[in-house]
């Protein structure tokens, strides 16, 4: 049994599904909270479960929720239009070997998964899909599963791109005075309002971090492939089907192309309108982020009924984090109203100095992933400790939140949690691609260590 082979059976021996530990975390908080928080002065137990039934229905939370799976559903939509697949198979003819593919698929995937993490897991998934099947046809033997690996590096660098959960949750108008409700911290007169995306995911040094990522990857990936044995295909077409006869009488409203252009170009003008000064100055929200998709969504799609089999096709992905997502924001209701935020972050800070913190966040942060697989459920937990750490100690913000993208983003490389659509278009297995994705990982973490170490 090989090394990536035990890793995989460890996750499967381990760790069990994503909402049986989010179930089990939440057992954990109670636990840690009933022993190592004050009581009130009422029933202590049932206090702790009012702040958790607090935080489950906690509507801002709710909100941030819906914005979060509609920034995987509306990229997923919109990488199921007919443009985008014609884009893949403009790209996919440039496949001449291997290393060729790995570059092609790994540099491709990284630059529009920075845009959006859902158009991104999908279009590397069906890219690496169509390279494969393009040297089916032309009898270019290669490695299928290191070009599946590369179909995946966009997870690597999500949460530091346009769509990431926590650098657009603190762009929202007063999330970081939300987040640190009920804290230490909380009655600070200098607690930013918003914490701009300018000064988190368009800052001169986190784009100095990606652009160093989307060279190095695609470099190391290239020089692996060369080493590599060309594996057996037997693939399939694959094609998502939007077509439809026999229409009749109003259904022919749901294939109005003018129709669908003009919604779609009316939602981009309210874009336009309404965010399009934000935007020219590297200030997204996560509003801003899904109307730009939606309008985006609408108008590739050039028909509603097309647009609403895409969107079928994309809410399957979303079914694992649906009801995990409360159960998180019940989890941070405990943290906050006991004060475990306030006891986690001390002990941060005692160990801890303003340069070791980012690194202890980024680490912290990597594990947390490998129990909790979703940048927004995690940064709800783990952001307010963060959050407060950093202004015990002087770290800025930006950079903090940050570190904690960072850790989360490269521990899906190791995680095969939002590898399963990959897996699923692609027809590949986790232990096929671990091996790579693991060596991935290793040279993902180096890069971003020396990044929060410089910057």
């Amino acid at each position: 049994m090989n090394f990536t082979q035990t890793i995989e059976n460890i996750f499967k021996r381990v760790l069990p599904s994503p909402f049986t530990i989010a179930v089990l975390l939440t057992f954990l908080t109670i636990f840690l909270a009933y022993f190592f928080t004050e009581a009130p002065t009422d029933n202590h137990f049932v206090s702790i479960l009012k702040h958790w039934e607090s935080g489950i229905w906690n509507s801002k939370l709710l909100v941030f929720a819906y914005q979060m799976i509609l920034i995987l559903v509306l990229g997923h939509v919109l990488v199921l239009s007919k443009p985008i697949d014609k884009l893949i198979n403009k790209i996919v003819v440039f496949t001449t070997s291997t290393a060729s593919a790995v570059v092609l698929v790994s540099f491709t995937t990284m630059l529009v998964a920075f845009l959006n993490w859902g158009l991104g897991l999908i279009f590397g998934a069906i890219l690496a899909r169509k390279v494969a099947e393009y040297a089916q046809r032309n009898n270019i033997p290669i490695n299928y599963p290191i070009i599946g690996a590369a179909g995946y590096v966009g997870l690597m660098i999500w949460h530091s791109g346009m769509s990431g959960s926590a650098p657009l949750d603190a762009a929202g108008n007063g999330r970081i005075k939300e987040l640190l409700a009920n804290t230490s911290s909380s009655n600070l007169t200098e607690l930013p309002n918003v914490i701009a995306t300018s000064s988190t995911i368009f800052s001169y040094w986190n784009l100095i971090l990606f652009a160093t990522l989307i060279i190095v990857i695609p470099l190391f990936l290239y020089f692996i492939a060369k080493k590599t044995t060309p594996t057996q295909l037997n693939l399939p077409e694959y094609k998502f089907n939007t077509e439809s006869n026999d229409l009749i009488g109003a259904e022919k409203l749901d294939h109005s192309k003018v129709l669908a252009w003009i919604f779609g170009g009316l939602l981009f003008t309210v874009f336009c309108f309404k965010y399009g000064a934000a935007a020219l100055q590297l200030n997204f929200t996560l509003n801003a982020i899904n109307l730009l998709m939606l309008s985006l969504s609408l108008i590739f799609h050039s028909k509603f009924s097309s647009f609403f089999k895409a969107l079928e096709e994309a809410i399957k992905g979303t079914a694992g984090i649906v009801i995990q997502f409360p159960l998180y924001f019940g989890i941070m209701g405990i943290m906050t109203a006991t004060g475990m935020v306030t006891q986690i972050s001390d002990f941060f800070v005692s160990i801890a100095t303003e340069t070791t913190l980012p690194i202890f966040t980024f680490m912290s942060a990597g594990l947390v992933n490998i129990f909790v697989p979703s940048g927004g459920g995690q940064w709800v937990i783990q952001g307010p400790i963060v959050l407060e750490s950093a202004l015990k100690l002087g770290v800025p913000l930006p950079k903090a939140i940050m570190a904690l993208a960072y850790g989360d983003q490269i521990t899906n490389m190791l995680q095969p949690f939002w590898a399963l659509p990959l897996l699923g278009i692609t027809k590949l297995k986790a232990r096929e691609i671990l091996p790579y994705t693991l060596l991935l990982m290793l040279v993902g973490s180096i890069v971003y260590i020396i990044g929060l170490l410089i910057f």
